[in-house]
Parts: structure tokens; C-alpha cells; sequence
């Protein structure tokens, strides 16, 4: 890997914004391929209130911010300050990745649903079209989940404890409820977990399914942490084929990098920086 770059006059800055952030594994994964490929830049994370979103991009636009990762709660907020979307933004209606317009702005783009199916065929490769997913959830990351499934041909079947969200996701639903959730979980190829649930504790969560399991179904959680989830571990013990929130990332990620910089993106270096600083959160 190549030494650091010195910060200068031409160093370029790219950054995540959320809330909170702090926990967040992009700066890692960032800046290992910006020291791998002798790049000039640098990957910092913004904390960005909740009322504060549309004022702290645009400041970042006008301070010369030359790439944007957007993470919850900010990806459908962070829209209205755009000067265009993209397709998958506009069928998908959340954004992860700005990138900068030639006029002082940013262009919104979504690389989560993308990501999210290179993770999946990385991990569990499978034959896509005509299968069964439950997915769980209905914010950005669930959208962008729905959007790439869809795309492969996958019958959905959605649950959110608001039920307008799930009708808006799937072409069925089910309630948000654990029996409800098994039972949908029993006929499911793939079931994934959109949602914070899992995120802290050390226990899988009761919300989430695992009585349905019988074995063989792919499951995916979007959540990352330190040692993996409680849930995705419960899952494999039953004997499900477990997708880490963590490909999802490096993927989404990959994508956005090269979109900034016009390069292509070192990926195992990020992986590797990736698991490097799981690793040494345990």
C-alpha cells in the first residue's frame, strides 16, 4: 500500500453524512483506496442534524466537497438539495451518493441497490428470477433492496410496521408481527432485514424471523457490526446461508469511488480495510 498523500492546497475532501456517524466504516474503507491508488484526497464524516440536512449540503457543495456518502436518517432528505437524480434515485426515492455537477451542486445517485446485489451474488450466488424475498423494512436501504430485487425478477413480499410502506415495497405484505413474519420466512428464498433492528444488544431481536427457517434460505442483514449480528448468527445456526451487511458497504461504496474519482475502485484493499477495523472495534 502507498504511503499517504500530505495534505495541501490540492487535497480533495470526500465525506459521509448522517446522524448519528460516528460509528460509521466508510472513512476506513475511503481513504485505504486513496492511499492505495497515491490519490490526493481525503474521507471525512460530517454529524448531520435531522433539520440542518438541505443547509449542511449545500455548504458542502459551495466549500468544494468532491464526493458525498449519505447515510440514515438523511437519504431521502438529502434529495431536495440536488440539482438532479438519477433513474435508480427516482424509482428508488432515496439517495446515497452525491456527486458533484460542474456547477457548484450536487447530482443524486443511489449505488445501494447495486451494492446490494453484487453483495448477494459475492456471498450466495442464486438464480434470482422467479424467487421469493421477504423483505423487512421501509426506509432508503428497503427501497433500494426492493428496486434491485425487482430487477432480477424477485416476487416480494414486504412487512414495515407502517403498513402503507410495505404496500409500497412489495407485491405482497404481511403484518409486521413475529408469527406473521415466521410464517412468510417458511415459503421465502431470501429473507433480509432492512432495518436497525439488530444494531445493539446481544441478542437476536424478537421482531425479526427465525422459527421459519428450515434450512437453505439466504439471509441478509443490512445492519454491520462488530462480529456480525445476533440475528444473522441465529440464522446460521439453523442453517440459512448468511449475507453480511458489510458486502452491501464495500460494494455501495466501490461504486461511489469510482464515480468521484474516475477510478477504478481497489476492492480488496477496501475489503480488507473493512474488516480490519470491524475487527479491531470487537
Amino acid at each position: 500500500m502507498s504511503a499517504p498523500t500530505a495534505i495541501d492546497g490540492r487535497t480533495r475532501v470526500a465525506g459521509i453524512v448522517g446522524w448519528p456517524v460516528e460509528h460509521s466504516l466508510s472513512p476506513a474503507m475511503h481513504n485505504a483506496a486513496f492511499r492505495a491508488l497515491s490519490l490526493n484526497w481525503r474521507y471525512l464524516a460530517f454529524p448531520v442534524p435531522p433539520d440542518r440536512v438541505e443547509e449542511a449540503i449545500r455548504g458542502l457543495a459551495a466549500a468544494g466537497v468532491a464526493g458525498i456518502n449519505v447515510t440514515i436518517p438523511h437519504k431521502t432528505a438529502v434529495i431536495h438539495a440536488c440539482s438532479s437524480v438519477s433513474e435508480a434515485v427516482r424509482a428508488i426515492g432515496a439517495a446515497n451518493t452525491l456527486v458533484p455537477d460542474g456547477a457548484g451542486g450536487y447530482r443524486a445517485d443511489n449505488t445501494d441497490a447495486a451494492g446490494f446485489i453484487r453483495s448477494l451474488d459475492e456471498a450466495a450466488p442464486m438464480d434470482l428470477e422467479g424467487r421469493s424475498a421477504l423483505l423487512i423494512g421501509g426506509g432508503g436501504a428497503a427501497r433500494a433492496v426492493a428496486f434491485a430485487l425487482r430487477e432480477r425478477g424477485v416476487h416480494i413480499v414486504a412487512s414495515n410496521r407502517t403498513p402503507e410502506r410495505a404496500a409500497e415495497l412489495g407485491d405482497d405484505t404481511v403484518p409486521f408481527g413475529s408469527a406473521a413474519l415466521d410464517r412468510a420466512t417458511a415459503t421465502a428464498d431470501l429473507v433480509v432485514n432492512a432495518t436497525s433492528l439488530g444494531l445493539a444488544g446481544d441478542l437476536p431481536p424478537p421482531e425479526l424471523p427465525l422459527a421459519g427457517l428450515a434450512g437453505g434460505q439466504v439471509v441478509a442483514d443490512l445492519v454491520y457490526r462488530a462480529g456480525g449480528t445476533p440475528w444473522l448468527a441465529a440464522a446460521a445456526e439453523r442453517g440459512a446461508r448468511p449475507v453480511d451487511g458489510l458486502g452491501m458497504l464495500l460494494h455501495q461504496g466501490a461504486a461511489a469511488f469510482a464515480q468521484w474519482t474516475g477510478q477504478e475502485p481497489p476492492i480488496e484493499v477496501m475489503r480488507a480495510a473493512l474488516g480490519a477495523t470491524r475487527a479491531a472495534s470487537e
